[in-house]
């Protein structure tokens, strides 16, 4: 998997593992009156910072003095993740949020304002296609989404009023890739920032920023956290858009992250590489069973050569990741029978977790997709959606072997 840190002066740094468990700096982060050399980060669980003096507190509010005041604005358990995340994908700063909701409403009103266009992929979470067809709308912001696999119909979307260029890729829930390289060239030229939703990769398989993307998105609380233990967003870029989006959009709006939340993010970092290469092993194994099963119709897995992107994957990303959908011949029904039997897998939505979860998106997490609407996108009534955790692969098998059986 990913083995070497691009430094960006062509010089090959430590290993990725090595990088999450010591991140930029190692002991002393934080001083309170003399360095404390905690191994781990502290949770600096305080709404309040105290001023040295009144011209101290004054430099602060002017930005001349990194201090904190409130942790809604920021705070060091916060800072020291944020740090980090920036690092692992290779960007100049970091925003960490309440929510991944939270970091796409933030990083939508930090580039647009109301008469303003955004063009994203057809298939999205549900949660941020509510956004964009729902709530953006009523903020007199429009969005056109588009098939992500030719970057051609970002081109014919863009207009003069377009101030952003969305892509969540692979898309979920049907694992579509957007070439991430491509459509940020077509968006450049136009002068449009592109956001790339790097959750189901993380930064350990794919940096959307080397790339050519100017934003990255995470839902920290799937593999980032990979606990199913926290709830939490981050955004990486550029240090100026990371300063607007936290001293306006986050200023006003208050979707901050709490320091116990990011300092449980900042020990899933830790084990971030150990936990993706079990739950890509994993998944493959579960990806080639359902294959041959008589009663799948089909599966979607970006490491099997029957995903139509194949060698898209494999050129942009170091792996396949944890997320697999499978169509069942029997239809919905089936896929209820199924999720409703197994005993090991939960039916739980949600992904990333050390748990293998199965859900049916139709009617839970593209459930803001109307029936026309998921059918466009690919999003079958007899699709199921399967989080492949780190129990052993052949009990996840076995259960998934026992479930079909019933379907």
């Amino acid at each position: 998997m990913a083995d070497e840190h691009d430094t960006g002066d062509g010089a090959k740094g430590p290993g990725f593992a090595t990088l999450c468990i010591h991140g930029k700096k190692h002991l002393d982060k934080h001083e309170v009156g003399r360095p404390i050399r905690a191994v781990s980060t502290p949770i600096f669980q305080s709404s309040t910072f105290a001023f040295e003096n009144a011209e101290h507190g004054a430099a602060i509010f002017r930005g001349e003095d990194p201090g904190y005041v409130y942790t809604r604005l920021g705070n060091p358990t916060q800072a020291a993740f944020e740090s980090e995340l920036a690092y692992l994908e290779q960007g100049e700063a970091a925003l960490a949020l309440a929510s991944g909701m939270a970091a796409a409403t933030t990083a939508v009103l930090n580039c647009c304002r109301s008469g303003d266009h955004i063009v994203a992929g057809d298939t999205l979470y549900g949660g941020t296609h509510q956004l964009f067809t729902q709530t953006l709308p009523r903020l007199g912001i429009t969005v056109t989404e588009v098939p992500a696999t030719d970057p051609a119909n970002f081109a014919r979307a863009i207009t003069k009023k377009t101030r952003l260029v969305y892509l969540e890729t692979p898309a979920n829930p049907t694992l579509v890739l957007t070439d991430i390289a491509a459509v940020s060239e077509v968006a450049r030229a136009r002068g449009v920032p592109v956001l790339v939703d790097n959750t189901f990769c993380t930064p350990y398989l794919q940096n959307p920023l080397k790339l050519g993307a100017d934003i990255v998105l995470h839902s920290a609380t799937k593999y980032i956290g990979g606990h199913g233990d926290t709830v939490a967003g981050v955004l990486v870029g550029k240090a100026d858009w990371i300063m607007r989006a936290r001293m306006e959009v986050l200023r006003d709006l208050g979707g901050c992250i709490s320091p116990f939340n990011a300092w449980l993010l900042l020990r899933g970092l830790k084990t971030l590489p150990v936990r993706m290469d079990r739950h890509i092993a994993n998944a493959m194994e579960v990806a080639q069973f359902l294959s041959f099963h008589p009663k799948v119709e089909s599966v979607i897995y970006p490491g099997l050569k029957t995903h139509p992107q194949y060698e898209l994957a494999r050129r942009q990303q170091r792996g396949a990741g944890g997320m697999i959908s499978f169509l069942l011949k029997g239809g919905r029904e089936a896929g209820r029978v199924v999720m409703d039997n197994v005993q090991l897998c939960t039916l739980a939505v949600s992904l990333g977790d050390v748990d293998t979860l199965i859900e049916h998106p139709a009617t839970m997490t593209h459930s803001t997709y109307s029936e026309a609407e998921l059918l466009k996108v690919g999003i079958h009534p007899a699709m199921v959606r399967l989080s492949v955790g780190l129990e052993n692969v052949e009990d996840i098998i076995a259960d998934l072997r026992r479930a079909l059986a019933l379907a």
